[in-house]
């Protein structure tokens, strides 16, 4: 007899059918999806489109006016053994004013049960953070160094980072990315990463969320998103014929020689010996680009169903 297929794990976060508003605002309409336990998600989305809000709520720090959140599948809200599960490290954290980072490490030691000292120690080596300090005189690079250490220290089941290195530079920046994948592969866990250096933490993430006009309008492993769509450069009469009937999402031009995105894959051998015999070139769509390409595509398409329903 055939043994069962084990049902699937429950994820680390589902939101379903959650909606916030802040005045006569939508923020977020009715947005479902899920976090599978230990991943690295990206979060992405333009200013203002919910993405703090959806981190601040997941972590029981703002109220949703409908809809329901479960982290391990319980509600977050007044529930201290889920939150002691999850750390979330926002660009925006404000601290005492005569606190110094040695205080905030202290601090969050105390709220997170799996915190790794020597990690920490560690960290603060790494950006050369002068934990004595009192924190309204860090610069904004130490700062986002305060908050990338707690989050990587506290080791979370459930982590948060909110933009949280933007005052790093970019040896910094490197240094946080290198030390959140050796130790998420030491110590798997989630993570969700809201970034708008897309391609600069690429090779981080695991899986995409993007949410944009009160939706979430992608939501797919960074493989599959990878393969939905491609470029084709070359000669723009040929371009043009290559492409035609396939569904574009950019095209730009410069001179005789076009590059139009488009989405889909190659489909056969035939696809490929069409391409040489007109002398043209594919290439794959970086993830920046093909979330912004997909993003305004879907903007576009809803503008037009809407229309057509007036």
């Amino acid at each position: 007899m055939t043994a069962p297929n084990p049902a699937p794990a429950e994820p680390a976060v589902r939101v379903r059918q959650l909606t916030k508003r802040y005045g006569d605002k939508t923020v977020l309409d009715a947005v479902d999806f899920d976090v599978p336990r230990n991943v690295i998600c990206g979060l992405f989305g333009r200013n203002g489109s919910g993405k703090t809000t959806i981190m601040s709520i997941v972590t029981a720090q703002n109220f949703a006016d409908s809809g329901r959140v479960e982290v391990f599948g319980e509600q977050p809200y007044e529930n201290p053994g889920v939150l002691q599960r999850m750390c979330f490290v926002r660009e925006s954290q404000k601290y005492p004013d005569d606190a110094k980072p040695r205080h905030a490490f202290a601090i969050a030691k105390l709220f997170h049960p799996n915190w790794d000292d020597a990690l920490a120690e560690r960290l603060i080596d790494d950006f050369r953070l002068p934990v004595n300090t009192r924190i309204k005189k860090l610069s904004r690079g130490q700062l986002s160094a305060v908050g990338v250490i707690i989050g990587l220290a506290a080791r979370a089941e459930v982590t948060f980072f909110d933009e949280p290195y933007l005052g790093l530079d970019a040896v910094a920046r490197q240094i946080f990315y290198d030390r959140l994948l050796a130790d998420y592969a030491e110590h798997p866990r989630t993570v969700v990463l809201s970034s708008h250096l897309i391609d600069e933490v690429s090779n981080l993430i695991e899986r995409v969320l993007v949410v944009d006009d009160e939706h979430i309008v992608i939501d797919e492993s960074v493989d599959e998103l990878r393969g939905r769509a491609f470029s084709v450069v070359g000669a723009a009469t040929a371009v043009d014929e290559f492409v035609a009937g396939r569904e574009e999402l950019h095209r730009e031009r410069l001179g005789p020689v076009a590059s139009v995105t488009v989405l889909g894959t190659l489909s056969d051998d035939d696809d490929e010996r069409r391409l040489a015999a007109a002398g043209l070139s594919t290439a794959p769509v970086s993830l920046q680009e093909l979330i912004v390409r997909l993003t305004q595509h879907s903007a576009a398409s809803s503008s037009l169903e809407n229309g057509a329903l007036r």
